[in-house]
């Protein structure tokens, strides 16, 4: 009796052993991996930047089987005008009207699944969370050693962000701006 404990015993810590060393969590250099965003409307667009408060990717036999990733919304910069303009702009998007950056200071991506494709490029599903809204997210993430890259179009009046949404509001003329913005990932581990 006790020589059958003794070999399940055993037998679970090689199983949990070998578990805890397959399965990797992969750390994001926040300060050299890169979000940046675009947004348009009827008369042109605008870009710029959100800095990453934190990331990981979980490895599991060299393949993306989860992660999550925070977004610092309070550093949302406008890198294509400057001056009075640049300040203007940079405050109404941090404002209650488009991100409400006061009470939602981050916004987070969670990975609940991804799928290899092959060549480095993974099918990825998620959840984003903006302003206390969550909803699913699908992507190709393409990943290499020590960096992975994405393009997100996220559809922000999903997230109670509406301001000038022509969905939304009637006779906005040019001065509507579309509900589609892109960001533009790029990771560095």
């Amino acid at each position: 009796m006790k020589n059958r404990f003794l070999k399940g015993g055993i037998a679970s810590v090689i199983v949990l052993t070998t578990l805890a060393f397959t399965n990797t969590k992969k750390e994001v250099d926040v300060e050299s991996s890169e979000v940046t965003w675009t947004g348009e409307k009827v008369t042109g667009s605008h870009h710029g930047t959100i800095e990453l408060e934190s990331g990981y990717l979980m490895i599991e036999d060299e393949k993306i089987v989860g992660g999550e990733f925070v977004m610092d919304m309070s550093s949302i910069t406008v890198t294509d005008l400057s001056g009075e303009n640049k300040d203007k702009l940079e405050g109404h998007l941090k404002s209650d009207d488009f991100f409400g950056v006061k009470n939602h200071p981050t916004s987070k991506l969670v990975i609940t699944s991804a799928a290899s494709k092959g060549n480095g490029v993974y099918g990825v599903v998620g959840e984003l969370t903006i302003k206390n809204e969550t909803h699913p997210i699908t992507f190709d993430l393409k990943m290499n050693e020590d960096s992975a890259s994405t393009e997100l179009t996220i559809d922000r009046s999903k997230y109670n962000v509406r301001y000038g949404s022509g969905s939304f509001f009637d006779n906005l003329g040019d001065k509507t701006i579309y509900d589609n913005f892109e960001l533009d990932v790029n990771l560095k581990f």
